[in-house]
């Protein structure tokens, strides 16, 4: 990664050079925007990560759990991979509460913690802070993640937001070009908007 990080701009002219020069403009301008949507997926993710660890630390603390932070902490940064950090996080968490003289409440608070991140993280977390910064509606978000865990499985669920922020430049792309070689559908379509 680290030459590949060095040479990356002559890796990046020496495409371009494969290109014909009428299209280079085109490849130049939607591999910035690639660039940005991936970009802005794993800022946002981070963010994700970030605030998971917070709402564990402080979920786990609250219930009194021993090591409350370390494993609030771990659990949000395993949560770059969707499930796992949930996974793994509640199964040190069980652990440590198994140790405890009297773990059933606590236990019902490891819970609670653990289900209330997940719910704020689906519905809340990854559509507002990964989804603005990719460009993708929140249902749309919801759906990638759901379609790719169905049709792919783990992997599926992993990559479902990437790819789904480098189609969407993709399809806004081939949709802004259509229209450009279609003036007349063009104009159509801003009728429509302005009546809308």
């Amino acid at each position: 990664a680290f030459y590949l990080l060095i040479d990356l701009p002559n890796v990046q002219q020496r495409m371009l050079d494969l290109i014909p020069r009428k299209n280079r403009a085109e490849f130049a301008y939607v591999g910035r925007r690639l660039n940005t949507a991936v970009g802005g997926f794993l800022r946002g993710q981070l963010l994700v990560m970030f605030a998971l660890a917070v709402i564990y630390s402080v979920g786990l603390g609250l219930v009194g759990l021993k090591f409350a932070v370390a494993i609030g902490v771990v659990s949000g940064l395993v949560s770059f991979v969707p499930y796992l950090g949930f996974i793994f996080g509640m199964g040190l968490a069980t652990l440590t509460v198994a140790l405890e003289p009297e773990p059933l409440w606590q236990l019902v608070g490891v819970v609670a913690t653990f289900s209330i991140a997940q719910v704020i993280e689906g519905s809340v977390l990854t559509p507002k802070l990964v989804g603005d910064r990719i460009g993708l509606h929140p249902v749309l978000i919801i759906f990638a993640v759901a379609a790719g865990g169905q049709l792919f499985g783990f992997f599926g669920v992993l990559l479902a937001l990437p790819a789904a922020a480098v189609l969407s430049v993709l399809v806004r792309f081939a949709y802004h070009r259509y229209l450009k070689e279609h003036p007349e559908i063009a104009s159509e379509v801003e009728e429509a908007t302005e009546d809308a």
